[in-house]
């Protein structure tokens, strides 16, 4: 989920995850392969039976999916964008908004070396429902943690919190446009197992990741050079705004000149065990 997927993230990370010899015992020990060369054991960052799971960041497109159709003013788009730019202007404004709505925030972890400046805020109810692809309902909320302002969302492709085949944004004579992704390397599929673990309520803490994260779908309410449906963040330039003049919520921190982070948020929204609290990275 972290969309630094294609971002480097640090040598001492890896080692960490990859169950090599500088990585905690939790994580497996090393075994001999046929060429009689180190690699790692099966761990809970890299399990036997996800052959296509990854340490460092990566993603896959779903099955059926393709961007080759979309285009930035095709009809569907320019009217999902719009809708999307509408329900973040009206409904979510401020990061308080987003917390009396009940979104949870995730702050990606995982020693990123180039950070991306923004957030995922997670929705349990529109993850929970059976809607996908709906502009007012959208499962996670993407927040520039410098301005504090929404600068897209990532929709979901789950029914009650099961991941499902996803449906194309259109399909049309001028062609199929369904660009949905899925994560495979460590930094996404962690973020899943956490926001599964700690916001569903799941007490028992396993450290078995899942092999991939549901599909997902950016769509960019800034302008981004990349396209609409971009699966990186957008640069800088783009997001070239005021701050929010107002955090929506109680806290000594102001829009634009405090970095949005775990720190700022209140204590009732503050998870008991931050993501690089878990065993699981130590």
């Amino acid at each position: 989920m972290t969309d630094g997927e294609r971002t480097g993230i640090s040598r001492r990370t890896v080692l960490r995850a990859s169950g090599t010899a500088a990585a905690v015992p939790i994580l497996g020990a090393n075994r001999t392969s046929a060429d009689e060369t180190a690699a790692p054991a099966p761990s809970p960052a890299l399990p036997g039976d996800c052959p296509d799971a990854t340490v460092e960041p990566s993603m896959t497109h779903c099955e059926g999916t393709t961007t080759e159709g979309c285009a930035d003013d095709h009809p569907a788009t320019t009217e999902l964008q719009s809708a999307v730019r509408e329900t973040l202007a009206e409904t979510y404004p401020t990061v308080g908004a987003l917390l009396d709505a009940g979104f949870k925030p995730y702050f990606d972890t995982l020693d990123v070396t180039e950070e991306n400046g923004y957030a995922h805020w997670l929705s349990p109810e529109f993850i929970g429902d059976e809607t996908v692809l709906d502009p007012e309902r959208p499962e996670s909320v993407l927040v520039d943690t410098g301005s504090w302002r929404a600068i897209g969302v990532m929709f979901i492709a789950t029914h009650d919190g099961e991941a499902v085949e996803p449906m194309a944004v259109y399909d049309d004579s001028e062609g199929r446009c369904s660009p949905w992704h899925a994560h495979t390397g460590l930094p996404g599929r962690f973020a899943w197992w956490y926001y599964q673990h700690v916001y569903e309520g799941t007490d028992d803490i396993e450290f078995s990741l899942p092999c991939r994260t549901p599909c997902m779908l950016h769509v960019w309410a800034v302008d981004h050079p990349e396209g609409v449906y971009a699966h990186d963040a957008p640069p800088d330039s783009a997001r070239d705004r005021e701050p929010a003049a107002d955090a929506g919520f109680e806290t000594d921190a102001d829009p634009g000149a405090d970095e949005l982070g775990w720190e700022v948020l209140p204590d009732a929204v503050t998870p008991d065990r931050l993501p690089d609290e878990i065993p699981l990275l130590n």
